[in-house]
Order: C-alpha cells, then sequence, then structure tokens
C-alpha cells in the first residue's frame, strides 16, 4: 500500500514539474505580471485533472533519489520546449518590429516594458501586444493545455532524451524566427527602399537639398501609415500562425519522443 501511495506522489509531483515548465515558459502564463503563486496554484489543480489520464508510473522507494531527479528535470526540459516552441512565433514578431522601427528611424526610441522589466522597441512592442491579444481571442491557451495532455501519451513520464529529431526541431523552428520576421516587415522595408531610392536620386539632381531633414519625417509619417493599413493583414496572418500552433506542438512532442 505504501509503494502504491509513493508511487502515486512521485507520478503526480512529475506531472506538475512538466506543467511548471510550460507555465514558466509559455507566453502569456509566463508574463512576470502573473504572480508565482498563480501559476504554481494553477499547475497544482491541472495536474490533479491530468493524473487521472496519466499511466501508471513505477517507482522503488528502495532506489536512490538520484533516478527521481534526472526524471524530475527531464519533466522541467520537456516543459520548458513546449513553452519556448510557441514564445518563437512571438520572437518572430517581435524582431519583425524592430526591422521596421530600424528602417522608421526609431532605433533609438524604446520604451519600457513593465512585464519584462526591459527597454523594447515601440514597433515590435505593438506587434507583441497584438499577437498577446489575438492568442487570448483564439482560445490559443486551449491548445496549449491540450497539447500538454496529449504530450503525456506521446512522452511517457520521465522518457524524455535528446535525439536528432528533437534537435532538428529545434533549428527549424528558432530559424523560422528570422523568416517569420522578415516575411513581416518586407512590405515596410521595400517601400522604404524605394524611398531612400528616390531620396537618392533627388540628392543627386538638386545637391543644395538637404535630403536628410526631408526623408526623415516622411520615413516616420510612411512607416506609420503602413502599420495602420497593414494592421488587417498582420492580424490575419498573427491568427493563422498561432492556430497552427497546435500541430506544431504536437511536431515538437513527437521530435522529443524520438
Amino acid at each position: 500500500m505504501t509503494d502504491i501511495l509513493v508511487s502515486d506522489f512521485i507520478k503526480g509531483l512529475l506531472i506538475f514539474l512538466r506543467i511548471s515548465g510550460v507555465m514558466f515558459s509559455a507566453p502569456v502564463f509566463s508574463n512576470s505580471a502573473i504572480p508565482v503563486s498563480v501559476k504554481l496554484y494553477f499547475s497544482i489543480i491541472l495536474a490533479y485533472i491530468i493524473f487521472f489520464t496519466v499511466g501508471d508510473f513505477q517507482y522503488n522507494p528502495d532506489q536512490s533519489l538520484i533516478p527521481l531527479i534526472i526524471f524530475g528535470v527531464k519533466e522541467v526540459i520537456t516543459g520548458i520546449l513546449m513553452g519556448f516552441m510557441l514564445n518563437f512565433i512571438f520572437y518572430g514578431f517581435s524582431y519583425a518590429g524592430l526591422l521596421i522601427g530600424f528602417d522608421m528611424g526609431l532605433a533609438m526610441a524604446e520604451m519600457f516594458d513593465p512585464t519584462t522589466e526591459t527597454e523594447t522597441n515601440l514597433v515590435g512592442q505593438t506587434l507583441l501586444i497584438m499577437a498577446t491579444l489575438i492568442f487570448i481571442i483564439i482560445n490559443g491557451h486551449h491548445y496549449l493545455i491540450r497539447g500538454l495532455s496529449y504530450s503525456f501519451s506521446i512522452v511517457p513520464l520521465g522518457s524524455f532524451h535528446m535525439s536528432q529529431n528533437l534537435l532538428d526541431a529545434i533549428v527549424k523552428f528558432s530559424s523560422g524566427i528570422f523568416v517569420l520576421a522578415v516575411k513581416i516587415a518586407s512590405p515596410i522595408m521595400v517601400s522604404f527602399f524605394l524611398l531612400h531610392l528616390g531620396a537618392g536620386i533627388i540628392a543627386r539632381v538638386i545637391p543644395q537639398m538637404n535630403v536628410f531633414f526631408v526623408v526623415q519625417p516622411l520615413k516616420i509619417s510612411l512607416g506609420l501609415l503602413l502599420l495602420i493599413s497593414l494592421t488587417p493583414i498582420y492580424v490575419y496572418v498573427i491568427r493563422n500562425l498561432l492556430m497552427a500552433y497546435e500541430d506544431k506542438l504536437f511536431e515538437l512532442i513527437k521530435a522529443i519522443n524520438g
């Protein structure tokens, strides 16, 4: 009887550790505005719900604590990987905003983000907030919880191992940050390229004209106008990317299983 209770306790602890890894790494959930106690309580409640859907976990109480510690570290890593995979999408939008802000001449215009306690790019923070709102509107957190529950059937407790498939998946998702950022920023970057090209021609034709004082305000005005006009397209793109997150999460879970 005692062995069963110990095994159930260890099982619940490992489930809690995997969920905690997700709560402290996934966007929205990992936000520092949410108190740590709330994250822990939510992890405990979610672990209790998922506990009854996970198969038995056999653990011999006579064993040393080293295997148990290794199992715990594996579960935390599994949860962190699942949470960070979604963060890659948000990082892509933040980096796109950085590229746009740099082209607009707002590279030095930064704002304080109270959630991360860091200085962030103005345009990047705007796109990041937009992505977060859409994530909540489309119930993206449901995708995350569903994928988390699904992970226990694909990746049993303590079975995490670093494989070539997992490394390939991590490289694929991380490199997607830059691809996504360039795709999002490319319409505005091309517009600024044409603006610079026109300014260069004007500078050659009219050397007496101070092009810098004309182009800089025009860049900011054009950038804001393009951002406003492209907002519906950005919303559509963000929505489709986040809705496809569940499939990518399942792909990562299968890669974790090798």
